[in-house]
């Protein structure tokens, strides 16, 4: 058997700027959610870190609008989003927040570190400042026609269009997407990251990941290579990390910008993690261990900050680029395994938008239906190499077709049949072919459903799982075990049950990493006690006894295991009920209803 891997999840930072919809999520969350309740399952040594992204303008702006200061905000929406995640069952190991002590700490060492081996260098740039507001304007808040490919709506950083790096005074017309108004330019002093340096390390690093990554992720990636320019690394602004260099310290004007600062969380986040568990230097395991794997699940638009920039940090943190160095005192540094980059979910054909009421936000998804109801749909027709298109209607079909009328009908069915006629599991008589092809099967489809989750093909595993729901449900069809009403007939209708009860557990496996509210449901309506997939909890911590703040972890070391175990006959078993609500058609009307109110 083999050794149990470290695999490192690395979730993006949700932004604390407001509520959470749908179309984050979808992104981020489920998908990190499913591939690491499987590779727990599958007895691997998992640490699924992230938090809310606490520090830069959209922060200060979001704050200004509501009242309060830039950590009054964060606080609120921290505990939102947290709130929201737990509800989805999402289970990290930790989710904490950028503005922890830890957090500071960690990210200025390795600016320092960066700076002490010669890639963060001093420049004078012009940055964009709001007239009416004197405020600094953050690059993706800037837009304009691409000086490059001419594409109307290119950011500030970068044109989603040809994939080029920019800067803000590069753009043709630019405004701001904040209050459209034209943005000044003043000459400024800055820190820059110098990504040139790396150009040949991060091309033949990006180079040796050709099969294993998604084909649009690496094609994106090694086309941003090829034109690297510095970045800044500091940033005018009053809220984030500061920069811990001599006479910028303590300046109040002067901050780490928020992009270099937030994608330290992972290694932040880990640190934070193995100090909470009693083991400060456990985070090592899966940072500094070169056969630890790790995997980073995004949005597309975050694909540029975890395959080039983070690398570049990371190496040359190390001093592996073209300047040489030595590594810091948290030592080398892997570099990421795989980045799983998801496309963009719309809504009802629509991109999805606060302001426009375009919009479900996650708390209001939830309260209205099931979160495995949310999961599934998202497993099955989510972004996860093309844009696709959520709408009311289809999530009703799958909900009422697949989970209710498919996988809810096989459970309820089979353990109702066995209550009612047995009161328990049904001991296993002689087994026919029939039986033994079904179960042959069901045991089968754990290797290439495992196969299809380690490589964060979800939409195939998921859809091979359900095939196997699917012939469960056939097998109970052609056998009819209700129409076996004889005494002769009892031996076979116990065999056809305990055999349609043994599937309905496989199944249940199968489907833990995309439904895991529902298989504990199902866990339990086979007779089974205690936790089958454990769930994540809100807890209240505090650095040094200070400022408590919420983070989201739990215990996932539960009986889940990932293949087919035996059943044990004379279980007693309860009359079941609906593991689904079916929806009346009616949600469509209303939903769409929803969208149209201001």
């Amino acid at each position: 058997m083999a050794s149990p891997r470290h695999i490192l999840t690395a979730v993006a930072w949700p932004y604390a700027s407001g509520p959470r919809h749908i179309g984050h999520v979808a992104g981020f969350g489920v998908p990190s959610d499913v591939f690491s309740r499987y590779q727990r399952m599958a007895g691997n040594n998992v640490l699924m870190v992230s938090g809310t992204d606490e520090h830069g303008t959209p922060i200060l702006v979001a704050a200004d609008k509501e009242g309060l200061t830039p950590k009054g905000l964060a606080d609120r929406y921290n505990k939102v989003i947290t709130e929201d995640l737990r509800g989805l069952g999402l289970t990290y190991d930790l989710f904490t927040r950028t503005s922890t002590r830890n957090h500071y700490s960690i990210a200025q060492e390795i600016f320092l570190g960066l700076h002490r081996n010669g890639y963060v260098v001093p420049k004078t740039m012009m940055g964009a400042v709001s007239p009416s507001t004197g405020r600094t304007l953050p690059d993706r808040y800037i837009e304009g026609t691409c000086p490059i490919c001419n594409y109307d709506g290119a950011r500030g950083d970068q044109c989603d269009n040809c994939g080029n790096q920019l800067d803000p005074s590069d753009l043709i017309n630019p405004v701001s997407k904040i209050n459209g108004e034209t943005p000044r330019f003043v000459e400024e002093e800055h820190y820059f990251l110098d990504l040139p340096a790396f150009s040949e390390a991060l091309g033949s690093w990006l180079q040796s990941k050709g099969g294993d990554w998604r084909p649009n992720v690496l094609k994106f990636s090694l086309n941003l290579v090829d034109d690297l320019r510095p970045r800044a690394i500091t940033r005018d602004i009053d809220w984030g990390v500061p920069v811990p260099l001599e006479g910028w310290r303590d300046r109040n004007d002067k901050r780490l910008y928020v992009w270099f600062d937030a994608v330290i969380g992972y290694l932040s986040a880990s640190v934070e993690w193995a100090r909470r568990s009693g083991d400060p230097d456990a985070w090592k395991a899966w940072w500094h261990n070169p056969d630890a794997e790790s995997y980073y699940f995004m949005g597309k638009d975050n694909v540029v900050f975890h395959s080039v920039i983070w690398p570049a940090l990371l190496l040359g943190y190390g001093g592996k680029g073209n300047r040489g160095g030595a590594p810091g005192e948290l030592g080398e540094l892997n570099l990421p395994s795989e980045v799983v980059s998801s496309e963009y979910l719309t809504m009802e054909g629509k991109k999805f938008s606060s302001s426009r009421s375009v919009v479900i936000f996650v708390k209001d998804f939830l309260a209205r239906y099931d979160a495995d109801a949310l999961r599934y749909y998202l497993a099955t027709a989510g972004p996860e190499t093309s844009d696709t298109n959520f709408t009311w209607d289809e999530f009703l079909r799958r909900n009422n077709d697949e989970l209710v009328a498919g996988w809810g009908n096989l459970v309820n069915r089979s353990v109702s049949m066995a209550a009612k006629n047995f009161g328990e599991i049904p001991a296993q008589g002689e087994l026919l072919d029939v039986d033994r092809e079904v179960l042959a099967a069901s045991k089968a489809a754990f290797a290439p459903v495992g196969e299809l989750l380690n490589r964060a093909k979800q939409k195939a595993a998921i859809t091979e799982a359900m095939t196997v729901v699917a012939a469960a449900n056939k097998y109970l069809s052609d056998t009819a075990p209700w129409k076996l009403k004889g005494e002769d007939d009892r031996a076979r209708q116990a065999t056809i049950l305990h055999t349609a009860l043994q599937l309905v557990d496989d199944c249940k496996a199968l489907l833990t990493p995309f439904l895991p509210h529902s298989s504990q449901t199902v866990h339990e309506l086979l007779g089974n006690v205690g936790e089958w997939s454990g769930g994540p909890r809100i807890d209240q911590v505090s650095e040094d006894g200070n400022d408590d703040y919420s983070v989201l972890q739990g215990d996932y070391k539960t009986a889940a295991v990932w293949a087919s175990r035996p059943i044990a006959a004379a279980t007693k078993l309860a009359t079941p009920t609906p593991i689904f609500t079916k929806l009346d058609p009616s949600i469509v009307e209303e939903e769409l209803a929803r969208l149209e109110s201001p």
